[in-house]
């Protein structure tokens, strides 16, 4: 068996990457590689050395050495040759398109070369997100204009640098799924994702263009300058990656996603998310219970590591370096037992706002909703409205009651404008209160007239 090695491009830490250095590329069997080889000239029809090189992410010398097999095996043939040798074209023979059609009944996947188990091991390790520390100033960057009460700020803080897993919970409307989509943005760096790791003749996608985003351009498949790839194309330059999931997440979801029709695997959502954050909103909304799929990372987050199996029953170990951000309207001890509440390294209320951080949040409201602030309004609210109805300041609800006076004032062709009428009228649609409610003060827990 030849042997060449591929270098992966070496990058500072000011480019938030480390380098691994250079990888053998003959640690994928030749067998499978061949295989994967006949495929692409089956599907792409006649291709140059170069492109073959390219579309395998393969060095051009171990493509050559690969193509001189098939050709000894009468399996593909040279149908024309170019001025130079990297212009050499290649095409499957009758023998080769039968070959081909067996290997894609076996599986479809035709794509780049995939890196093995290993390799992938290696390159979460390195790449992971702990050098990284999320200080102050990194955490207020990612809040933006997000009003969060400063008491938050340390504990937020602290549980991403932990590495473990955050509990966010708190009554609905609270503002948890808004505080876990700008907690992702303290994600820094960039990290190379694989097209595909091998596992017993097997190859797993793990790349999904709707989870990594590319950093760059993908490699270019016009002629190259000179024979050899000077970039590794089987992982992808990307930036560090998010994955939200809801109430459609099942634990099937948390394995490996066997296409039974085109035998083709994908790598599930938590792989996919390695070296980022995963986001499992709205837990114990699910299709199933709560406990079951709390009990599916018990091990994920204690040990760091995953197991997955193949449809041939064949188990494997992957590395599990994620951030995993639950958020719910239960407390932990609601939703599991204590084995797995330990587990949890943060769990952070997201209660109801303090009246001054409140009403910060109604200004945004009216500046999204187009509508001018008045004072005499919003005071109502604040100080009639939500005592009246015992109703906490919950930061969902100035934007969902102001937006509705926008919505009429639209339907009736007049400029919006707050009053306390319409406000009142907005706060009864909104709740679905067939009258006023009672406009007498009403004492609520952590809420506060401005007298006071």
């Amino acid at each position: 068996m030849n042997s060449t090695t591929i270098p992966i491009p070496m990058h500072t830490l000011n480019s938030g990457l480390i380098g691994v250095g250079a990888i053998d590329s003959n640690s994928v069997p030749d067998a499978f590689l061949l295989e994967l080889m006949l495929k692409q000239l089956f599907r792409m029809g006649e291709l140059k050395l170069f492109e073959v090189a390219q579309r395998m992410a393969l060095g051009t010398q171990r493509a050559q050495s690969l193509l001189e097999q098939l050709r000894a095996s009468k399996l593909v043939e040279v149908p024309r040759r170019g001025d130079v040798s990297g212009d050499i074209s290649f095409a499957v023979t009758d023998a080769g398109c039968s070959q081909a059609r067996k290997a894609l009944e076996k599986s479809q996947y035709v794509g780049p070369s995939p890196v093995t188990l290993e390799e992938y091991k290696l390159q979460v390790a390195l790449q992971s997100r702990r050098p990284y520390p999320t200080t102050v100033q990194v955490l207020k960057d990612a809040m933006g204009d997000m009003v969060i009460e400063p008491s938050l700020l340390p504990g937020l803080g602290s549980a991403l640098n932990s590495g473990k897993a955050i509990y966010l919970y708190g009554p609905s409307g609270g503002g948890k799924t808004y505080l876990a989509e700008h907690l992702v943005k303290t994600l820094q760096g960039a990290i190379w994702v694989p097209y595909a790791i091998y596992v017993d003749g097997e190859a797993i996608q793990v790349y999904d263009p709707m989870v990594h985003q590319l950093i760059g351009a993908p490699v270019s498949m016009e002629r190259p300058l000179t024979l050899d790839l000077d970039t590794d194309g089987r992982w992808m330059h990307c930036s560090r990656p998010v994955v939200i999931t809801g109430c459609e997440l099942t634990l099937e979801m948390l394995e490996l996603d066997f296409d039974s029709v085109n035998h083709r695997y994908a790598a599930p959502p938590q792989v996919k998310a390695n070296n980022g954050i995963f986001v499992v909103d709205d837990l114990g909304r699910q299709r199933i219970t709560a406990r079951d799929l709390l009990n599916r990372w018990i091990t994920p987050l204690d040990r760091r590591v995953d197991y997955l199996g193949l449809h041939t029953g064949l188990k494997f170990q992957v590395p599990f370096d994620v951030t995993v951000i639950f958020s719910s309207n239960f407390t932990a001890e609601e939703l599991s037992d204590p084995a797995f509440s330990r587990r949890l390294g943060y769990k952070i209320a997201v209660d109801a706002m303090e009246r001054e951080s409140y009403r910060a949040v109604v200004a945004q409201a009216c500046r999204r909703a187009e509508v001018d602030f008045d004072q005499v309004s919003i005071d109502f609210m604040l100080d009639e409205l939500h005592p009246a109805s015992a109703q906490p300041y919950l930061p969902s609800v100035p934007y969902d009651v102001i937006s509705k006076i926008r919505d009429r004032a639209l339907y009736l062709g007049e400029p919006a404008r707050l009053t306390p009428a319409l406000i009142e009228w907005a706060w009864n649609v909104y709740f679905g209160l067939s009258a006023s409610p009672p406009v007498r003060p009403v004492p609520i827990p952590g809420l506060q007239k401005a007298e006071k």
